[in-house]
C-alpha cells in the first residue's frame, strides 16, 4: 500500500508555464490535455481615455492552442505555436 501511493505522489505534475514581457504582460499555457490541445491566457494593455486623462488597463484574453488550430501569421496570441512549458 505505501509503495503505490510514493509511486503517485512522485508522479510528475502537469506541466504549465508562462512567458513575462515584450509585447504582450504575460502569455501563460494550462496543461496540455489528452487530445494535445492547451489553453494559452495572454495579458495586454487596454488604453483607456479619460477626459483630458488616460490609463492603461490589464486585458486577459484566453483561446484554444494546439494541433487543428489555425492562427493568422504573425500573430503574437500563437508565438510560440508550441507549449510553453514550466
Amino acid at each position: 500500500m505505501l509503495m503505490s501511493g510514493g509511486v503517485i505522489a512522485s508522479a510528475p505534475p502537469a506541466s504549465a508555464g508562462c512567458q513575462y514581457g515584450g509585447p504582450v504582460i504575460s502569455k501563460c499555457d494550462g496543461p496540455i490535455q489528452p487530445d494535445g490541445t492547451w489553453q494559452r491566457c495572454v495579458g495586454v494593455y487596454k488604453y483607456v481615455p479619460n477626459g483630458f486623462s488616460s490609463h492603461l488597463e490589464p486585458v486577459k484574453q484566453c483561446n484554444q492552442m494546439g494541433p487543428g488550430q489555425q492562427y493568422p501569421p504573425g500573430d503574437t496570441f500563437a508565438d510560440p505555436l508550441t507549449h510553453i512549458d514550466g
